[in-house]
């Protein structure tokens, strides 16, 4: 009798098959029925090598070796799996198996999977295709109904493979181009490139570029306090004529003048004013339905979920749990025959039939909403929803039929949120009830807006409800009723730099990288394509942070110094391809294209190929002080030589001797400006952003040695020796007085120390940093703090704890310096709150 071997991807999923269809019997590492035998990789059991005489070892990555272009690909077992794909060999070439079912993952790379194991054997047998979304029994069971024949997969087939060789040939290319290059001067610095990794992280830099380039604006803002009959209501003023231009600050209610600003407070303060008013209906339309990167941006948002971390639980929940249909989806929308499945699915959401051991207190919280969907006939038609053309491979992420049980609670809270968007998207919208109230005071309009939430439809599901009260109301105002303008105030106020990119704004920057062009057209053309897919954008990140070139401080991604030096070195080798991200979207949109047939694999390589052999080219024609780039010339001479020192692409040159100082220390890179000082003075700091082997940051000044070289100086000197010299501070003036002994306290090194604390014979131990939790404590807010126990509010602390930032004001305290925080609105009933001075705020 023969039989078919059906291979899954992962041992579990074999175990479900064997389980829904019934008949099998459990050996080692496989199933077998009278029908067929079934195994399972372990995700990828194979790897592209490059063959054996083209291959240069590690160790000897040169330019000489370069590009590596072979005329074919090996494949190579990769050596932890190597007894499974060993044991699918012998399955596959076993005389009673007539043909094979790849039961791998329905997506691109479990094409790749079970491709690679079928090339490995060289088997000749047919193959037919098992396409899962969902992998309760009864999908497991209407998908052996539905078997697909292996041809009609040679589209996906031919992406996977170029998906895999181009990545190969990128990275390996430009990695050891760049590592050869980098490495020119001595040692081994190793520079990974990729398709889509590099591009992303030029995304993070440039973001970063325009924060550190920031500079603030100041603008003043005009609010006033109404008096009315049925009571007081604000205000704040606005440009009727605004429009909006090339200026991102711009704003109708932002003044760049303060005399204006003071001009509207004099002409308004304590005079009438006539409001007029509209009142609006508004809807809001629930959220669409998760796909993968939408879930991963919005758990990273609300629970501070990596996204990596999201696609583990939407994985385990899909493959181990079976309550989640397949996660690495990039479609928000379900097939258009899919009304009946969902009906069935809100039927388990009911409780009704979940069967024992299921959660019955989360399926409790669903209850209300699923019999309200389903008494109410609201699963029906709508493309919103059900829509087969946006549906591509695999449907949006959606609650299977199958009741939650024994989940964590890190899987409850990611199937709680899909279950309530799903829930969702089923109820009515949001209906609200919008005034936009007008308060005109001597000329001046003044805006005032309320909003009602009417009807709550969907936001019933998340609990919002409530929401339908008085909260967002105006006090209601008569017709002809004149106010009076009780309090008119100016406030001031600064623009912001952009964030910093969270994994949630990351990951949207990456999905849509084809919208971050100039053309137009290009934009256009664009439209829909990304940098890499919902399966890989969470890897790419984790890879950007595990080769050290971006950090994750709280929920920011921070470039580090490497990640600015390998943008300084590809621009100025003119390798655009590796840093543009529409190019790379580009490339993902002709992958989909493939799958589809209309592209074709040769045409694809043949682009890559050529691209590979442009970007060696360009690194072989440059040295590392010949690399171009924004760099400039020095004002202070070396103090070597007197010759003149040059910025290059690595270091700080002097052109006439040897003296040289390298840009990147601690994984920080110094700006001229600060090489310049270190020159000029001796010393320059204390500076942040130094990072430790461990990753940790730290502040220092840095100081010139007898041979005028770098060193760290923390300020532990030996002027903190008893028997050390006395410290000189007759030519400063002191900042204040000392707040435990009233003597002097005077900027010294790193710190700002009382006059009795340093040197022989010290009697005081007041001293405070310069830079406290990374935020720069300039001599003003000393002065300020001496002054009157308190400095102004400062806002780029860093918890050494969370790493996230906070706002507060120094302040003293028993002779200490302590944390004062804002304080909270007054809803929240809190007072501000001091505390007692910290260890962390006197270093």
């Amino acid at each position: 009798m023969t039989k078919k071997l059906i291979i899954a991807e992962k041992p579990s999923v074999a175990a479900d098959i064997a389980k829904a269809l019934g008949g099998f019997t459990k050996h080692d590492d496989y199933f077998e029925s009278d029908d067929y035998v079934l195994s399972s990789a372990i995700g990828h059991l194979l790897e592209l090598a490059c063959p054996e005489e083209f291959e240069v070892k590690r160790g000897k990555w040169s330019f000489a070796h370069l590009p590596v272009i072979p005329p074919h690909f090996a494949l190579k077992p990769i050596e932890k799996t190597e007894s499974r794909l060993k044991l699918l060999t012998k399955l596959i070439k076993r005389k009673d198996v007539e043909g094979l079912i790849n039961g791998c993952d329905a997506g691109r790379e479990g094409e790749l999977i079970f491709n690679y194991i079928a090339q490995s054997t060289a088997t000749k047998k047919p193959v037919q295709r098992l396409w899962l979304q969902s992998m309760t029994p009864q999908a497991i069971r209407d998908g052996f109904a539905h078997l697909r024949a292996g041809h009609e997969m040679q589209g996906l087939a031919d992406a996977a493979v170029c998906r895999s060789e181009s990545d190969w040939l990128v990275g390996i290319n430009g990695t050891r181009a760049m590592t050869a290059f980098n490495s020119k001067t001595g040692g081994f610095h190793l520079t990974t490139v990729g398709r889509v990794q590099t591009p992303t992280l030029a995304i993070v830099v440039e973001r970063e570029r325009k924060i550190r380039d920031f500079k603030a604006r100041s603008y003043w803002e005009v609010e006033a306090n109404f008096a009315a009959r049925a009571g007081e209501y604000a205000g704040k003023w606005f440009d009727e004529n605004f429009k909006k231009d090339d200026d991102e600050h711009a704003r109708a209610d932002r003044l760049w003048e303060e005399k204006r600003a003071e001009a509207i407070r004099a002409a308004t303060s304590g005079k009438p004013g006539v409001v007029t008013e509209e009142a609006k209906p508004e809807t809001r339309l629930s959220p669409l339905l998760f796909d993968l990167t939408s879930l991963q941006r919005e758990a990273n948002s609300r629970f501070g979920f990596s996204a990596k971390t999201t696609l583990g639980l939407a994985q385990a929940l899909y493959e181990k749990h079976k309550v989640l249909t397949y996660p690495r989806t990039d479609s928000r929308c379900l097939p258009e025959d899919y009304l009946a499945t969902v009906k069935q699915t809100m039927t388990m959401l009911t409780g009704e039939g979940a069967g024992k051991g299921s959660d019955e207190v989360l399926l409790a919280r669903y209850a209300p909403f699923a019999h309200q969907i389903i008494a109410r006939n609201w699963v029906m038609p709508n493309k919103r929803i059900f829509n087969n053309a946006k549906v591509s491979d695999h449907f949006a992420i959606i609650p299977t039929t199958q009741a939650p049980k024994n989940l964590n609670e890190a899987e409850q809270k990611l199937y709680d949120f899909v279950v309530k968007r799903f829930l969702s998207v089923f109820f009515p919208a949001a209906e609200y009830l919008v005034t936009t109230r007008i308060t005109r005071v001597e000329g001046h309009p003044f805006k005032t807006e309320g909003k009602v939430l009417v009807n709550p439809g969907w936001l019933a599901v998340h609990g919002k409800e409530g929401q339908s009260g008085d909260e967002g109301n105006l006090v209601a105002v008569d017709k002809d009723e004149k106010v009076k303008t009780d309090a008119v105030t100016v406030k001031a106020n600064e623009t912001k730099p952009p964030p910093r990119y969270s994994e949630a704004t990351l990951l949207s920057a990456m999905e849509g990288a084809g919208k971050m062009v100039d053309d137009e057209e290009l934009k256009a053309a664009m439209a829909g394509r990304g940098l890499g897919t919902p399966a890989t954008r969470a890897q790419i990140i984790e890879n950007l942070i595990g080769e050290q070139y971006m950090l994750r401080e709280g929920r920011e991604l921070i470039p580090t110094a490497k990640a600015f030096s390998l943008m300084t070195l590809l621009t100025g080798l003119g390798v655009n391809e590796l840093t543009q991200p529409e190019l790379t979207g580009d490339w993902e949109w002709k992958l989909g294209r493939i799958e589809k047939g209309d592209f074709t694999r040769e045409e694809f390589m043949r682009e890559i190929a050529e691209m590979t052999r442009h970007m060696v080219e360009r690194a072989k024609s440059y040295e590392a002080d010949t690399i171009p780039g924004d760099f400039g010339v020095l004002e202070a001479p070396c103090p070597k030589c007197g010759g003149q020192i040059r910025e290059t692409y690595k270091k700080f040159q002097c052109g006439a001797c040897d003296y040289a100082l390298w840009k990147i220390v601690a994984g920080r890179q110094y700006e001229p400006a600060e090489i310049e000082a270190l020159l000029t003075e001796g010393q320059v700091g204390p500076l942040t952003g130094f990072r430790n082997k461990m990753g940790r940051s730290f502040a220092a000044a840095i100081k010139l040695n007898a041979d005028h070289l770098p060193e760290f100086d923390f300020g532990q000197d030996k002027a903190d020796d008893a028997d050390a010299e006395p410290v000189d501070f007759s030519a400063q003036t002191a900042l204040g007085k000392c707040p435990k002994c009233a003597s002097g306290v005077f900027d010294h090194g790193t710190t700002y120390v009382c006059e009795k604390s340093v040197g022989p014979g010290k009697s005081c131990d007041f001293r405070s940093g310069k830079i406290i939790l990374q935020q720069p404590i300039e001599p003003a807010q000393m002065q300020k703090l001496l002054a009157e126990g308190k400095t102004e509010l400062l806002k780029e602390f860093v918890s050494n704890r969370t790493r996230r930032k906070f706002s507060a004001y120094l302040v003293l305290d028993k002779g200490k310096v302590g944390f004062e925080f804002e304080k909270k609105a007054p809803a929240a009933k809190k007072t501000a709150a001091k505390k007692k001075a910290e260890p962390e705020a006197a270093e």
